[in-house]
């Protein structure tokens, strides 16, 4: 009788476990939409901008070199040189 009890105990346990998991999972979701919403807003409404020392395109790599040397000079700049970024012919 007594494994019995234990074992509706842990049971008991258990099923309190689960939607105590869910409703953390639920608070943590909405606090992250609203902070993503946030964050639209501010993007959205131009009260948010890059910070950063670098100002052309993300350099690594062997080609990085000629990359960095061809300037940023805008879009298209980095449109003419998508194929060296990427390894193309």
């Amino acid at each position: 009788m007594k494994a019995i009890m234990n074992e509706v105990v842990k049971m008991v346990e258990a099923s309190k476990i689960l939607p105590a998991v869910l409703i953390a999972l639920v608070l943590v979701s909405a606090v992250q939409a609203f902070q993503l919403n946030s964050l639209k807003e501010k993007v959205e409404s131009g009260q948010f901008s890059a910070s950063g020392s670098s100002k052309g395109p993300a350099t690594g790599g062997s080609t990085g070199s000629a990359v960095a040397s061809s300037g940023s000079t805008g879009a298209t700049s980095s449109i003419a040189d998508l194929p060296q970024m990427v390894g193309g012919c």
